[in-house]
Order: structure tokens, then C-alpha cells, then sequence
């Protein structure tokens, strides 16, 4: 199938204006607002990735002795033991039988959370969403295509089903087409490729464009001036040399990052506010605005700009916003955020957000004591061990009032327990076969 290219015409307006950025240092200020963003996603993309590999397994467990194994893979930030001991309302561990070795399967909260995320996966709608948004994605190169292994790195961030391949783009034939190709950017070998199968022109439209469109209720003309919001954190001073040339480059003609403007010089500033407008495009795809740098720079190379986005990142700072939180370096979008918090309200991103409520979730020592001590006590026997706990504490008060208190303490504390019978008989049906062998 031969590689389809772009079918819009070229961006062709002359003008004398190439000067470039001015030799200025700009200085790099913390954000704490998006630092904090950042943060609170510290490790979920690797507990989802974890979680996957748990719910894929046919007994929906894994042994421990596998994780560590997964490591690297899932890209853990320590051992695969004392990872699952930092979420221990994320992870259960315990033992199918004597004889074999322990397991790991996910907690009682964690299965429901997972259950409307699949829900979410799985809705028309969200599916028509992230379609469209990959293959915005894929419009944004200059031969409509880019490789599998790419697409996998933008995988998470753009929301796609764990196996896309199968749970995406086989519902989209009129969208997408996987090809045998050369990667000349990475090593000239052969490589899967996903392709756009034609272009499409009412995806063609940028986020920007969309907003001054349905501003004024008209269309976008081409070569109309757009400039971009702009804001920057506590303590951030542009040299006034810097505002100047700011100030003049905001009134340049905005170009779609949808058309070809590879014929401008790549050192002027028309062809860097093309490249702002490409990034920023590429960002406003994503789910929660924002990339690991080293990603977004990979994806650079196939779109045909280089290295060109490093600069881009370093010049425009009240565009853009380089985290160095959690490991990484993570590019943010920062018109996208209202201090930590998104702007736009996307499903799979509220699913997010109860996963890391449920990472933080602190559990109770007394209430993690008991649940271990389940594995030798049937419920009944807990019940009643509670219960005889209880009165012996009410017999040793007078008050009436006393009493009253530590009845309902009591059966808080057994309540806290918060084990289903289904859940508890699935956890020791081993015990249970064998008594009766």
C-alpha cells in the first residue's frame, strides 16, 4: 500500500520577517502547581501496568517470583516486593496453597475501580474519541504513518486499550491500516507501521483553530493571527529583550500543525511558531495534557522536526513547562491546568484519579493485622473474638454511657474488616478442599 501524504495544500506566505529568537537566557522556575500535578501521578502508570498483568492472567494472580522478573519491563522503581508493600490497598498477597508459593492479585477495591475502566474502554463513544485522536495523531506526520513501537510509547498517554491492535483498530478498518515498512529514523530495519488509511479533512482542524472558530461562530482563515495563552509561575521574569520579541512573534500568522510548512526556514520565526503550534497540538491529544520529554523528543524525529522541539521547549515557557519530578522529565501543557488541576474533564483520567486515591488509601495497622490473621480464622471465629473482646470491655466500665461507646466501637472495628462471604470463601477454598479431602 503506497504511503499517503498530506492532501491539504502547502502553507505559502511570503514574508520578510526571519528573524530569530533573540540571544537571551531564559531561566528555568519551578511551577509548584504542576509540579504537584506531576507528582500525584507518581508510579500509576506503573501499578496500571502491573494491574494488566495481573487481570490478563487466567487466575487473575501472579506468582511474587514472576514480578521480579517483570521489572524492567514494567519499569518498577524498586523491588517487585517492596513495591507491592507501598500499595497494600492496591495489591493483595497471599498464598494459594501450602505447598506452592505466594501470589499476588488485586484488592477487592482495586477489581471495581478496574471494572469501570473497562466500561469506559469499552463505550462507543470513548472508543470513537481515541480513534479520532490517533489518527490526528498520525496527520500530524508528513507521510501519515508512524511505527508500532512509537505508538506504544504514546500508548498510555493517549489512552489507548492495553491491546489496542485487537480492542481498537480492528473496529476502525476505515481508519487504520498496520503495513510492513523501513524505520529510517531508528535503525533502517523493517518494523510494523500503523497508517492512516486516507486523510481526513474535518480532522484536519487544530485546537486552536476549533476555539477562535466557535468563538466567533466562523471559519479559521488561513494565515489569520492566533496567539497562544500564555502564563508562568511565581517569581518568572522575561528579560524585556525577550517580551519584545515575544510581543511581535504572538502576531504572526498562525499555521495549522495539519499543513506542510517544511519549506520555511527552519531558524525563522514563522517555522517556530509552526513548530509551537505542532507541540501544542500533539500535547491537547493526550489525555492529561502532558508526555515524559523523551518521548515527546522521539516523536519529533518521525514528525520531521529533529531536534527542533528541544528548542521550542527552552524558548517558550509560558507555553510549556518542563517538570523534573518523579524520575523523569515531563513536558506539561500549561494551559490545560488550573493550578494542579485539569481543565477539561476526560473519563478514562477520572478512573485515573480513583486509582491514586486508592494507591494513597493508608491502611489501618490493626485492620491489616486482622486480615492477616485470616488466614488461620474462619470469619465466624473473628466475629466472635470481637465479640468477647467487647464484652469483656464493657464489663470492666460502670457507665451506662461507656457501654453504649464501645458497643459501637466494637462493631465499627468488625465492619472495618470489609470482607464479602464470596470474597472470603474465594480466598480459602483451599482450606475448605482440604478438609474435605
Amino acid at each position: 500500500m503506497p504511503h499517503l501524504h498530506r492532501t491539504k495544500p502547502p502553507y505559502h506566505h511570503h514574508c520578510r520577517h526571519l528573524r530569530t529568537f533573540i540571544a537571551a537566557r531564559v531561566k528555568w522556575v519551578p511551577d509548584p502547581y504542576l509540579d504537584n500535578a506531576v507528582s500525584k501521578e507518581k508510579n500509576l502508570k506503573q501499578v496500571i501496568s502491573l494491574k494488566n498483568q495481573i487481570i490478563s492472567s487466567p487466575s487473575k494472580s501472579l506468582p511474587l517470583s514472576s514480578l521480579s522478573l517483570l521489572k524492567s519491563n514494567l519499569n518498577l522503581p524498586n523491588t517487585a516486593q517492596k513495591f507491592l508493600q507501598k500499595y497494600p490497598s492496591f495489591f493483595t498477597q497471599f498464598q494459594p496453597y501450602p505447598s506452592l508459593p505466594f501470589h499476588v492479585k488485586l484488592s477487592h477495591h482495586a477489581l471495581s475501580v478496574n471494572k469501570e475502566e473497562q466500561t469506559v474502554y469499552s463505550s462507543v463513544s470513548y472508543k470513537a474519541d481515541v480513534a479520532q485522536r490517533l489518527a490526528k495523531l498520525l496527520m500530524l506526520t508528513k507521510v501519515n504513518r508512524l511505527p508500532l513501537h512509537v505508538i506504544d510509547r504514546f500508548g498510555f498517554d493517549l489512552g489507548l486499550p492495553v491491546n489496542y491492535i485487537t480492542q481498537l483498530l480492528s473496529d476502525y478498518p476505515d481508519y487504520f491500516h498496520v503495513s510492513l515498512g523501513k524505520d529510517c529514523v531508528f535503525n533502517g530495519k523493517e518494523t510494523f507501521f500503523l497508517e492512516l488509511v486516507c486523510w481526513r479533512d474535518e480532522l484536519g482542524v487544530s485546537e486552536m483553530e476549533k476555539r477562535v472558530a466557535f468563538g466567533d461562530l466562523r471559519n479559521v482563515k488561513k494565515g489569520e493571527v492566533i496567539g497562544f495563552s500564555l502564563s508562568y509561575p511565581n517569581g518568572f521574569d522575561l528579560d524585556k529583550k525577550v517580551k519584545d520579541w515575544l510581543f511581535e512573534w504572538q502576531g504572526l500568522p498562525y499555521i495549522s500543525p495539519y499543513e506542510n510548512a517544511f519549506h520555511l526556514n527552519p531558524n525563522g520565526d514563522h517555522a517556530e511558531k509552526w513548530g509551537v503550534a505542532v507541540l501544542h497540538e500533539v500535547l491537547w491529544l493526550l489525555v492529561s495534557k502532558k508526555i515524559e520529554k523523551e518521548n515527546l523528543l522521539i516523536l519529533g524525529k518521525y514528525l520531521g522536526f529533529g531536534d527542533r522541539f528541544k528548542k521550542i521547549l527552552v524558548h517558550h515557557p509560558g507555553i510549556f513547562y518542563v517538570s523534573n519530578k518523579i524520575r523523569t522529565q515531563t513536558v506539561v501543557l500549561r494551559e490545560a491546568y488550573r493550578k494542579d488541576f485539569l481543565v477539561v474533564k476526560q473519563p478514562l483520567m477520572g478512573m485515573r484519579f480513583r486509582y491514586i486515591h486508592l494507591m494513597n488509601k493508608v491502611v489501618d495497622k490493626h485492620r491489616k493485622s486482622a486480615c492477616e490473621t485470616l488466614g488461620y480464622w474462619s470469619k465466624r471465629q473473628v466475629a466472635s473474638s470481637v465479640s468477647k473482646r467487647k464484652e469483656r470491655k464493657v464489663m470492666d466500665k460502670s457507665l451506662g454511657g461507656e457501654e453504649k461507646k464501645l458497643n459501637e466501637s466494637s462493631e465499627s472495628e468488625f465492619e472495618d474488616l470489609n470482607i464479602s462471604e464470596s470474597e472470603f470463601e474465594e480466598m480459602h477454598s483451599d482450606v475448605a478442599v482440604k478438609y474435605e479431602s
